[in-house]
């Protein structure tokens, strides 16, 4: 990636809160709103696995069904909805479901894709704009186990996750580490914490 492009996510970040509260929220709309920089990000994040060949693009209900048909265009590639809660529209419309390990918020998802659209002969990219503990990262992963496909690891805007065991297991490769848009440098008055901790910084919902 660019020093210019992560420059444009930085500035286009912010963290939102008050000097009275004790935590802040992560705004990723800027990123949406500039339209020179949603262009961007489709090339950006597939370009982090542009040695692998992926053959479809999975993204995780809410965020990545933003950004995966952006990374999935640059590839030329399908894209395939990851989505939480599934429903399946009929009785005769299998889907392949997981539940995950904890997210973020501490959570167990429940999640899952129609059959009919990934297989054995898929190599299987997924995109979000964030991972904290990977859990829904891991339950994304045992889809596409279960599907017979081979999976080529997740690409992300921000990469927070404080596990490099869960990091390689995933092959996790990011345009951002959480350590250049720290929320300290724009509010020095939060409590300092170590960095396993720092799930408290309440962030984006479709964080995976």
């Amino acid at each position: 990636m660019s020093p210019e492009l992560r420059t444009r996510l930085r500035d286009r970040f912010a963290w939102r809160g008050d000097r009275t509260d004790d935590s802040v929220f992560a705004d990723l709309t800027g990123w949406w709103r500039d339209p020179d920089l949603l262009r961007d990000l489709g090339p950006a994040l597939a370009g982090l696995f542009a040695d692998t060949e992926p053959t479809v693009v999975l993204g995780l209900q809410s965020r990545g069904f933003i950004i995966g048909p952006l990374v999935a265009a640059a590839l030329g590639i399908g894209f395939v909805e990851v989505r939480k809660d599934p429903r399946q529209l009929s009785d005769s419309d299998a889907w392949y479901r997981c539940t995950t390990p904890p997210d973020y918020r501490d959570r167990q998802l429940h999640l899952g894709f129609p059959r009919r659209l990934v297989g054995p002969a898929d190599r299987v990219l997924l995109v979000d704009d964030w991972i904290a503990t990977g859990g829904q990262a891991a339950g994304a992963h045992s889809l596409v186990t279960a599907a017979g496909a081979r999976w080529l690891g997740a690409a992300v805007i921000v990469d927070s996750l404080s596990d490099n065991q869960a990091r390689r297991r995933l092959g996790v490769r990011s345009l951002l580490l959480d350590r250049h848009i720290s929320p300290y440098w724009t509010h020095p008055w939060l409590p300092a914490r170590t960095p396993p901790r720092r799930r408290w910084l309440s962030g984006p919902r479709g964080r995976c």
